[in-house]
């Protein structure tokens, strides 16, 4: 594994580790744990499966969350509150009035400190969130080992506070498994709906119009949100409306599944995503809109990049007949993801 240095940020130093085998090379940052690049080797090439910035510089202002560990509380809770043990919590707004992934300074935004003793083929991140960090209560020590074996990444997630308070963590990878095109000029990316999904989810949440879950919890079939069979992302977005929801994983409870299946344009490339989680977040990227340009030079726009987010219910926090996510110094947090491309 190398570890080579990429500048700084609020005074730490920014690294990444580098992961490499014959097919993948995987470059992680301690900032945000970002995964920053992954090159796979294929036939017709080299390809950047994930959306980002050959660069750290334009990760603090222009990143749109690409390849962060969201958190402490991934995704959206209403209106930046909650309530435990009967008291309420206020946290830091940054989605008009609602909380997302973690707040403004959440913990994909914040330098974490890589391990020296990590491995040839897995490197470790740790950062300690302090008490009221965001609104959240407790101290909460946050681990995140990520290892390359094979055709597999597998992240595992962990965190440990010293009183009760939520955790929610997700990877939030961008993924677009088409080819660069190499004709000299800046390569674009097809639009990801290009690419077939098959999820594992016989339900999904709707959502109002602020992107906050209702708290119903509806049948798939016959909507556009029915991916149990592989099925090209365009066919479910007629109307061009993108998706931004989260499916309800068929298998719940802990057990560690393949959970989805996302396919290239041309079928020849594929990720399949395990998980020990009860929710997938299916974002197609609707308002990738940015003034700086990505791997390879790509200007990235609308519909460029899918992401997957295997974590718990949005808005869990407050709605009480869902799974709970407070962790304890008892039950702390573990989540488990396995990412494998063939």
């Amino acid at each position: 594994m190398l570890i080579r240095p990429l500048g700084t940020h609020n005074g730490k130093e920014v690294a990444e580790a580098v992961l490499e085998n014959d097919r993948h090379k995987i470059a992680i940052m301690n900032f945000g744990c970002v995964m920053r690049d992954w090159q796979v080797n294929t036939t017709t090439g080299i390809r950047h499966i994930v959306l980002g910035f050959d660069s750290f510089d334009p990760y603090p202002e222009h990143s749109p969350s690409f390849g962060i560990i969201a958190g402490r509380v991934a995704n959206r809770t209403a209106n930046s509150r909650f309530t435990l043990a009967g008291e309420t919590h206020q946290l830091a707004a940054n989605e008009g009035d609602h909380h997302l992934h973690g707040g403004p300074v959440g913990l994909g935004k914040v330098v974490w400190d890589i391990e020296t003793d990590s491995s040839a083929n897995s490197v470790e991140m740790k950062y300690r969130s302090e008490a009221g960090d965001q609104g959240y209560p407790a101290n909460l020590d946050c681990t995140i080992r990520f290892t390359l074996i094979d055709d597999v990444v597998r992240i595992e997630m962990r965190a440990h506070p010293d009183r009760p308070t939520p955790v929610n963590l997700a990877q939030h990878n961008y993924y677009n498994l088409d080819a660069m095109n190499s004709t000299g000029e800046a390569p674009s990316l097809g639009d990801c709906r290009g690419h077939s999904l098959q999820v594992d989810a016989e339900h999904y949440l709707p959502v109002d119009d602020e992107l906050i879950p209702t708290g119903e919890m509806l049948a798939v079939a016959g909507t556009r949100f029915d991916f149990r069979e592989p099925v090209a992302i365009r066919e479910t977005d007629s109307d061009n409306a993108g998706h931004d929801h989260n499916l309800v994983l068929t298998s719940a409870g802990g057990d560690f599944r393949q959970v989805a299946l996302l396919s290239s344009s041309a079928n020849d490339l594929r990720l399949a995503l395990s998980s020990d989680q009860p929710g997938l977040q299916l974002y197609t990227g609707k308002k990738l809109s940015l003034k700086v340009a990505g791997h390879q030079g790509v200007m990235y726009k609308a519909f460029d990049g899918v992401c997957l987010e295997a974590q718990h219910f949005p808005n869990a926090l407050n709605q009480s007949e869902w799974s709970s996510i407070i962790a304890t110094p008892e039950e702390p947090y573990l989540q488990i993801l396995e990412l494998k491309v063939n």
